[in-house]
């Protein structure tokens, strides 16, 4: 290539390259705008799969991942399946101890002993409906938080951290001073353990929570996470499509990531919510072979509805969706 030529050819690959990162800015002030509807703080990372575009607003910052924590205790759990550690068909029996508080199936249609479910089964109620008395006994299975913790780190997600079970992340939430021995856990004592909480107490835990860096990941670290879920990179073949078919099937969330998308649109998620905390975290399939975008959103610290905060994520997949696609 001659000089002239080849002068030329690099011209026009920067202006590419500056055009391309206008739109991203563009994209990232427009992701903040919408995200004002939710009310206290936001952040976002967003990935394009195919070419490592992204687009960031406060992604660095560290958010309480409240139920999308599940998601990386499924990948430690999984990793433990790959290294027949674990199988998914090994069947475990459900235990008064096991029985935690919050959202799920378990703890009201299971409350007598002599229930087994298998390894998938109780992976499938922690990621399809978010169920806490299945995401403890999968943490448990995976190793605990520091194990789950420790693979995150093994991987650079640095921003990532599980700290721990979900009973004890809405004890303190709650802002229970002291909860019974773990071995010692029923319902009735930990629903004891929460109703002792005076009012004031519970609004001062309350505001503390946001700021919590247990349980907490950085938008950034997330998104990263779930393109490498999407991309099967972290498991065996087959464990790593159960992984994403199931996040597939959620059925929470129908507000958020996938709020406004259009009608048959493919997200692959997790949701999470505690207080004044919403998220949502997932993998969009973009229309026309535009190829996928790793969507992380957290909302910490609103003073606005539920709803506002749904629709403030749902704004901005749909932004983010919009963008790659037609860009």
């Amino acid at each position: 290539m001659n000089p002239m030529r080849r002068l030329i050819v690099l011209a026009f690959i920067s202006i590419a390259a500056w055009a391309q990162d206008a739109g991203l800015r563009k994209l990232e002030a427009e992701m903040e705008r919408v995200s004002r509807i939710a009310g206290g703080q936001v952040g976002a990372a967003v990935v394009h799969v195919e070419s490592g575009r992204t687009a960031l607003l406060n992604a660095s910052d560290s958010y309480p991942m409240a139920s999308a924590y599940k998601v990386p205790i499924a990948v430690k759990l999984l990793d433990r399946v790959d290294a027949g550690q674990e199988r998914l068909d090994r069947m475990i029996e459900l235990l008064p101890g096991d029985l935690h508080p919050g959202s799920g199936t378990l703890t009201p249609l299971f409350n007598k002993p002599g229930i087994s479910l298998s390894v998938r089964n109780l992976l499938e109620l922690m990621l399809l409906i978010s169920d806490n008395s299945a995401t403890d006994i999968i943490l448990r299975l995976a190793g605990g938080p520091e194990a789950v913790t420790a693979r995150m780190r093994e991987l650079d997600f640095t921003g990532i951290q599980v700290s721990r079970p979900t009973a004890l992340m809405i004890a303190d939430w709650i802002g229970v001073r002291e909860m019974p021995p773990a071995d010692e856990w029923t319902m009735e004592k930990i629903r004891a353990a929460f109703n002792a909480v005076p009012e004031d107490e519970r609004r001062a835990a309350a505001a503390r929570y946001p700021n919590d860096p247990r349980d907490s990941a950085t938008p950034s670290d997330m998104a990263r996470l779930l393109v490498k879920i999407h991309k099967r990179e972290l498991h065996r073949s087959a464990t790593a499509e159960l992984l994403v078919d199931i996040m597939r099937r959620c059925q929470t969330g129908d507000a958020r990531l996938k709020g406004i998308l259009p009608a048959g649109t493919a997200v692959a998620h997790k949701t999470g919510t505690v207080g004044s905390t919403t998220n949502d975290v997932g993998i969009v399939t973009l229309p026309v072979d535009a190829g996928h975008i790793a969507v992380a959103v957290f909302v910490k610290a609103s003073d606005q509805p539920v709803a506002k905060r749904e629709r403030a994520i749902a704004e901005i997949a749909r932004v983010a969706h919009d963008y790659f696609l037609f860009q």
